[in-house]
């Protein structure tokens, strides 16, 4: 039986993202990056005065996700999507910065798809309503930037076989559109 899934060690790099097709199941490991919208504010303002990021963001990936907090014993508590649209204004500066992936739910704007195919990058989905399970793959969480901001704040998290889906490939194949014609009557 061929594997279901295709493997995804981060960081990702160009050969790899042009390998990811739109509708690819992918298993994640290695590095990614929590964030949501005010960290991207925080972010592009950081970018907009030439000031030096908290953390080098060339070549990441960044999940949308605010993660719950952690009971005894654990790493992560609950760590599910966020919607990705949040983030729209902000994402095309980042993908110019160098950005390579993105971790989320739902569909994106025409400028952040133009800004990914520009930069050779990649939108994965995570499932929503999933998020225990999805911090089962969440190994290690270390604080990176804007405590201040609690589950929100810019988290370092290593994660093995995190399941994700390629949504949109970075020739702008976008699996929001090519899978509601697939069942269009």
């Amino acid at each position: 039986m061929p594997d279901l899934y295709k493997r995804v060690i981060m960081p990702l790099t160009d050969e790899q993202i042009e390998n990811l097709n739109c509708g690819d199941n992918v298993l994640i490991s290695g590095v990614i990056y929590s964030a949501r919208d005010t960290v991207h504010q925080r972010l592009v303002k950081l970018l907009e005065e030439g000031k030096e990021l908290p953390v080098d963001l060339r070549g990441q990936t960044i999940y949308y996700v605010g993660p719950a907090p952690a009971r005894p014993g654990q790493v992560c508590g609950s760590a599910g999507p966020t919607t990705s649209s949040r983030m729209d204004i902000y994402t095309p500066q980042l993908l110019d910065f160098g950005l390579k992936g993105m971790i989320g739910k739902g569909k994106r704007s025409e400028a952040v798809i133009e800004a990914m195919i520009r930069n050779k990058a990649v939108y994965f989905a995570a499932t929503g309503g999933a998020a225990a399970v999805i911090a089962k793959s969440i190994k290690a969480v270390e604080m990176i930037a804007y405590e201040d901001l609690g589950a929100e704040a810019l988290q370092k998290m290593t994660v093995e076989d995190f399941p994700a889906v390629v949504v949109i490939d970075c020739k702008g194949r976008n699996l929001y559109e090519s899978g509601p014609r697939k069942y269009a009557l």
